[in-house]
This record gives structure tokens, sequence and C-alpha cells, in this order.
């Protein structure tokens, strides 16, 4: 028992560690990010944000970098979904696959723990299952950070392209505009306020517009962005007015939204009804039919 006390113990240390590696990762890259919207430094600040580090890697990150596994730093597909959840740390793809490591080792060690000494069948089954769990959930927990992320830059989108008519009609160019817009909304926005960041340290280090406007879609996978990042390069491309193209698609957005909320109130009522029967229906029935049964049950037991 002393044992298995042990382990389990060894196993909370490194995934407390873990996790609290991550949260001290991501808040200190968000600490940056911040830094760089209220001061504008361009030489020193661009080409942190540019490369997504933001901060000086440490002796520890350096080595767990180079002892790691070339497949888990080079996984284009997992880095790729990572940055859409918005975890762009180089060191990200190497977090994920030790994690998943971690809970493929984790859960059915303790599976099997629980189950120890119970028939064999009886183990494999629970050791099956908690290896099945632990390799699902690292891809279902990324899934909803970026369905999340998503949404919330579909909310914000309309907001963000009502300040970019602003801006422009009110004389600033399109890189300026980006960057006021960035600014504006970092504590309302923060999602859309990075990426719009992201893609005025882009141009500012060298990058073509229409490069960097793309990129943005390809790191939210959010459609409305890829919409707005079309009319951009093709007003740009025509010669046409950016506040009129920018201004019919805000007007679009709001409709848009609009309408989904009205959607999702005329569907709320068919989602309450199973709630509604399965819950609250039977214990009204007992309330209002149980004096009844009893008096019955009572009546007949005289008879």
């Amino acid at each position: 028992m002393t044992f298995q006390l042990i382990i389990l113990i060894a196993l909370g240390v490194a995934a407390l560690a873990i996790a609290a590696y991550a949260v001290i990762a991501d808040r200190q890259r968000r600490q940056v990010i911040a830094r760089t919207l209220v001061r504008n430094d361009l030489p020193q600040v661009s080409g942190a944000i540019f490369r997504g580090a933001g901060l000086p890697a440490s002796s520890l990150r350096a080595r767990l970098m180079a002892l790691a596994p070339s497949g888990w730093r080079s996984d284009v597909k997992a880095r790729d979904k990572l940055v859409q959840a918005g975890f762009d740390d180089p060191v990200a793809p190497l977090a994920y696959a030790t994690a998943r490591l971690v809970l493929l080792v984790a859960f059915p060690t303790i599976a099997a723990l629980i189950v120890v000494g119970k028939p064999l069948p009886q183990m494999i089954v629970v050791v099956a299952c908690g290896a099945a769990f632990a390799y699902i959930l690292p891809h279902f927990y990324l899934v909803r950070a970026i369905r999340l992320r998503q949404e919330g830059l579909r909310r914000s989108l309309p907001d963000a392209v009502d300040l970019l008519v602003l801006c422009v009609e009110s004389g600033l160019g399109l890189d300026a505009s980006l960057l006021r817009v960035a600014r504006e909304l970092r504590d309302v926005h923060p999602d859309v306020s990075r990426e719009l960041m992201l893609v005025n340290r882009k141009v500012n280090a060298g990058m073509p517009r229409e490069e960097a406007l793309r990129s943005m879609y390809s790191r939210t996978m959010v459609h409305e962005l890829q919409v707005l990042v079309q009319n951009l390069i093709q007003s740009e491309k025509l010669g046409s007015s950016v506040a009129k193209v920018l201004r019919v698609y805000s007007e679009t957005l709001r409709r848009k939204r609009r309408q989904t909320a009205e959607r999702k109130a005329a569907v709320a009522p068919i989602k309450m009804t199973i709630p509604l029967v399965v819950m609250i229906l039977p214990a009204l029935f007992v309330v209002i039919l149980g004096p009844a049964m009893l008096s019955i049950f009572k009546f007949l037991g005289t008879k």
C-alpha cells in the first residue's frame, strides 16, 4: 500500500508541475503582449511578437527543448491546432506531447492501483478504459479550447470592424487603424486585439500586408475573419474605398449576429422540453397525484 501511495504522489507532483509550468508560461506570454499593446516600441518587441515567444528561453526550457524528441517539437498538425486554441508559444507542442504522455502513464497506473487484487479480466477492462480516457481527454480539451476561442472572435469581430470603420473614415491608414483598434480592444476583446496586433507587428517586420492578413485567418480558422481579409485585400488591389467595404461588412456581421440570436431564441423552447419532461413533470405529478393516490390506497385498504 505504501508503494502505491508513493506512485500516486509522484504522478500527482508531475501533473502539478506540468500544469504550473503551462500556466506560468501562458501568463508571461500574455504579460509581454499586454506591454507591447501599451507602448509603441516597435524595434524592440516586433521580433519577439513575430516569433510568438516574447521572453528569452530559460536554461530549463532550453534543456527541455534540446532533450525532447524532434517529432514532439515539429509536429505541424498539433502546432497548428495549438495556435488556433491560442497557445502559440514555441514550447507548446512539447508541453502538449508531454502532457499526453504523462496522462497515458498516469491514468492506467491509477486505474490499476484502484482495482488491484480484482480478477484479471476486470483489471484489464479498467486499465484499458483509463488508457482510452487519457488518450481522448487532451484532444477534447484542445477542440473545446479552439471552439471557445473561435466563438469569442465571432462575437467580438463586429465591434472591431466598427472601430476600423471609424479609424479609416477619420483619416488613419489601414496599418495605423489596426494598431489603434488593437489597443482599444485589449481589455474588452483580448483575442481579436492580439490577432490585430500580430498583423501589425508582422507588417512592421517586413512581411507583405496580404500575407500578414491571410496568416490571421490561418491562425484562427474563423470564416468571418476570412471574409474580412478577402474584402481588405480586394479593396486594396482594386483601389476601392476601404471604409465603404468595412461599413457594408459591419452591417452584414450585425445582421448575422442578430439572426443567430433569433435562431437560438426560437430553438430554446424545444431544447427545454426534454429537461422539463424528465426532471420537472415527474416531481409535479408526485406532488399533485401523491395525496390522491394515498387516499385511494387507504380507502381500498379499509375494504
